[in-house]
Order: structure tokens, then sequence, then C-alpha cells
């Protein structure tokens, strides 16, 4: 991709928690013109099973997560605060209804067959390697249940290798 360089993900220079805190992230996945996005403020980076992984969560009413689990990778893309408007709007509005990446006025171009974000200044490849439904048997603080999961929906959990790393030059 243009204006893009491809970097290791061991030289990222950003706090891993803030990343999906402050800066929040577009997971999207799908193909050819059948793509969807949703932005997500939850998530982390980190290593487990040798590899450098993304530990991404998604609901199960989310039209996006039928695009993630048909797919074998999704992109975790990351803006600038220029982009904080676009990315409550694709946080809140469905695919499912409307077009909703072409009226965020989003670009989306394809790297190895992944879809991503022209706009991005960060962009990860992510491979699937496992995924698993949360649920409320497992919680040891349980007022996180009631709190963060009254009409228990539970997030699916998802790990992925990140593969690839492109930042923004």
């Amino acid at each position: 991709m243009e204006n893009f360089k491809e970097i290791s993900i061991r030289s990222l220079k950003c706090n891993p928690v803030d990343i999906f805190d402050k800066k929040w992230a577009l997971v999207t996945a799908g193909s050819g013109e059948n793509v969807n996005t949703m932005t997500i403020s939850w998530g982390s980076i980190g290593e487990l099973w040798g590899k450098p992984v993304a530990f991404t969560f998604i609901r199960p009413q989310r039209y996006t997560k039928q695009f993630v689990d048909n797919n074998d990778t999704y992109s975790l893309c990351f803006f600038t605060e220029d982009w904080r408007r676009q990315l409550s709007y694709l946080g809140t509005v469905s695919g499912k209804d409307e077009n909703k990446i072409e009226k965020a006025g989003l670009t989306v171009e394809f790297i190895d067959g992944t879809p991503v974000f022209k706009e991005a200044e960060l962009i990860m490849i992510c491979k699937k390697l496992y995924k698993q439904d949360l649920n409320g048997e497992s919680f040891i603080d349980k007022a996180l249940d009631s709190s963060v999961y009254p009409t228990k929906d539970y997030h699916t959990m998802y790990v992925s290798d990140i593969v690839k790393v492109f930042e923004r030059q």
C-alpha cells in the first residue's frame, strides 16, 4: 500500500493499553465487495504460544462477527484523533442496514486478501488461532458479569497471530 511501510511488531512504539483504550480500532474482515467493519476499544496485544498475538473481543449480535468468523484473517486498523467522529459512527451503525464504510468516508484496500483502510495510521493483519465464547461461570469477579453483561450477551474472544504490521510513513 502506498505511504505504508511494513514493520516488525517488536518495533512498535505505542502503549499496549492505550492503543485500544485511547485510539480505538476498526476490526475488519471480508472479501471482494463483501466487507464489514466495527469499532472496538477493548483488546490487547501480547505474546502467546511463541507468537505475537492480538486479543479481539466481539459481541454475538454484531454483524461484523460473521465476517470475522467466516474468514481466516482480519485487520485491526488504528487511526489518528482526526478520525474519532467516524470511528464513533462505525461503532454505532450496522453494516447490515447501510454502507457505513462509504458513509464514513473510508477507502477499503486489501493486503494479502485482508481488507484494510487506506486512511489508517497503523494496520495489523491478524490470522485467527483460537476463539472462545466468554461465559458468566468463568468470572471470578462476579460484579463484572452483572455490570458488563446484564443481558448475558458475552463477547467471543479471538486470539490471533499478528502476521504483518504496517505503519504510515
